[in-house]
């Protein structure tokens, strides 16, 4: 910048003298055109000094007196901070619920079980399940009646699937998430009412559908 002031400066006084010496009389003619000579070296001496300085503070830098040369920073914008800003929301945990599965020491029959169904359930042998409580095949097994459960018995001799699963299943007018569990065999009625959002011992609509895992 103060290299283009010297300049601007050293123009004008040449152009002052030139238009000086121009309106001289014509007896001083020579004496003008010697003096438009001189401001035409002067001004050619000056731009080429200017140049040169120009240059060499291009080249050298601040140092040399050529000024600091502007550098253009990409700022960052406030949309972009806000976004930078912005912290990416964290997925809440899934909670599964959980149900205890420990095959009890004693059971009690509710309605739409028996000796079989609870045989497949805790996948222990049907017949030491009987025999462990005094009881035949072919017997009548009330709601209510409290069975010894044998461990280590063995498991279920046979298939303990009745239907395949998981499915969707249509509840009756008498159902319950006991005697649901039955109809599937292996399935624990916990289960069923947990993959329900609900609990064992609610109750159950006729002709709604419910989920068996």
């Amino acid at each position: 910048m103060k290299n283009k002031k010297q300049l601007l400066v050293a123009i004008l006084i040449l152009t002052a003298l030139v238009l000086g010496a121009c309106t001289r009389s014509a007896s001083q003619a020579p004496a003008t055109a010697e003096a438009g000579a001189d401001a035409q070296s002067q001004l050619e001496a000056i731009l080429n000094a200017a140049a040169t300085q120009t240059a060499e503070a291009a080249v050298l830098g601040p140092e040399a007196g050529g000024g600091a040369l502007e550098t253009a920073v990409p700022t960052e914008t406030p949309e972009a901070a806000g976004e930078l800003a912005t912290a990416t929301p964290t997925p809440e945990p899934v909670v599964v619920q959980t149900v205890d599965l420990d095959v009890p020491e004693r059971y009690t029959l509710r309605r739409g079980e028996f000796p079989y169904c609870i045989a497949r359930r805790f996948n222990i042998n049907a017949a030491t399940l009987l025999n462990a409580n005094g009881l035949s095949p072919n017997g009548l097994f009330q709601p209510g009646l409290t069975l010894t459960i044998p461990q280590n018995a063995g498991g279920f001799e046979g298939a303990r699937a009745l239907r395949a699963h998981p499915t969707t299943y249509t509840v009756g007018a008498d159902d319950t998430f006991y005697s649901i569990a039955c109809v599937f065999g292996d399935v624990w009625p916990e289960e069923i009412a947990a993959a329900n959002n609900t609990t064992v011992d609610a109750n159950l609509n006729a002709g709604e559908t419910i989920q068996i895992p």
